[in-house]
């Protein structure tokens, strides 16, 4: 099955690569996994303006609301970069598999990452706050 393409705006994807060759020079050998996971992913985004985002699209700093498949429980987590993560805080880390996961995708899309015993599956069901849409709003 071909993988669907993720929005994601020009900033955040110009951030993101620089976050992947800059980790590429320091530190080659540490969480070799999530870089080539974070390649993989920027390879595959559709670029857009800030304000040409939809309002339903997660996006760095987004907060957003998930419904564990699973469990039955709602969550909210914040999108975040590496050094703002803090998961006493909700603040999930762009490059932890939940953070990629959730990157690009879209209200009411299912996710999916592998945990230790098995697969976890979340459906998003609200962002919360988007900084574009944010940003957007207060210029009208």
């Amino acid at each position: 099955m071909k993988e669907q393409p993720i929005i994601m705006t020009w900033p955040d994807h110009s951030l993101l690569t620089r976050l992947l060759e800059e980790h590429r020079i320091l530190n080659p050998r540490a969480d070799r996994q999530a870089f080539e996971k974070l390649g993989h992913e920027l390879s595959r985004a559709q670029l857009v303006a800030e304000q040409d985002i939809p309002a339903d699209v997660i996006t760095m700093n987004s907060t957003v609301q998930v419904f564990d498949m699973e469990l039955g429980d709602e969550y909210s987590f914040t999108l975040s970069w590496p050094k703002e993560a803090k998961v006493s805080e909700n603040r999930i880390n762009v490059l932890a598999p939940l953070g990629m996961a959730l990157l690009g995708s879209r209200v009411g899309q299912e996710i999916e990452w592998p945990l230790p015993d098995g697969i976890c599956r979340l459906r998003v069901d609200e962002i919360l706050f988007q900084p574009e849409y944010s940003k957007a709003s207060k210029v009208c």
